[in-house]
């Protein structure tokens, strides 16, 4: 369960309460200040991914962020509604790229690097990740990034270890 869920309109300037948000919660969730910026960093490029991808194809249908705080970990999930391709999807997971969305961190940096592995966008030019270059910023940043395609849309899942006090 979310320890807090936040919906917001696809506006760029809304990305800054996101932003505020995700620190306000990962501070009370006990991440180390050390690593605060790079969640604001992370949680900015996963919105700001979102936001351009709703303005494009959904802009009526906002974005949605979910934080919570157990076994040890602090974890933000920002899920958009825009369409994406499945079949980019799966050739990314054969390619090693995505898998089951799980460990992608070191392929998303590889795949957002001017001489990575691969030229291939993350996901199509029909919405979804479209050139991979802010989930390769993200990967640098969270300690664990996921990336999956839900119901919702695309979910892009970052976590980072905290000491989670006891409620």
């Amino acid at each position: 369960m979310a320890l807090v869920e936040v919906a917001f309109t696809p506006l760029p300037a809304h990305v800054r309460t996101a932003r505020l948000v995700a620190v306000a919660v990962a501070r009370r969730s006990g991440v180390a200040d050390s690593l605060l910026d790079e969640v604001r960093l992370a949680v900015g490029e996963a919105c700001s991914r979102a936001v351009e991808a709703h303005r494009q194809y959904c802009p009526a249908e906002p974005v949605k962020i979910a934080l919570t705080d157990s076994g040890g970990r602090f974890e933000v999930v920002v899920t958009d509604a825009a369409p994406g391709d499945a079949a980019a999807l799966d050739g990314l997971a054969q390619a090693g790229q995505a898998g089951d969305a799980a460990g992608v961190a070191g392929d998303v940096a590889a795949a957002g690097s001017p001489g990575g592995g691969t030229s291939q966008p993350l996901f199509d030019a029909q919405g979804g990740l479209q050139d991979g270059s802010g989930l390769a910023v993200i990967a640098e940043l969270a300690d664990d990034v996921r990336i999956s395609r839900t119901a919702a849309g695309i979910s892009v899942c970052m976590s980072w270890p905290s000491s989670v006090r006891e409620r």
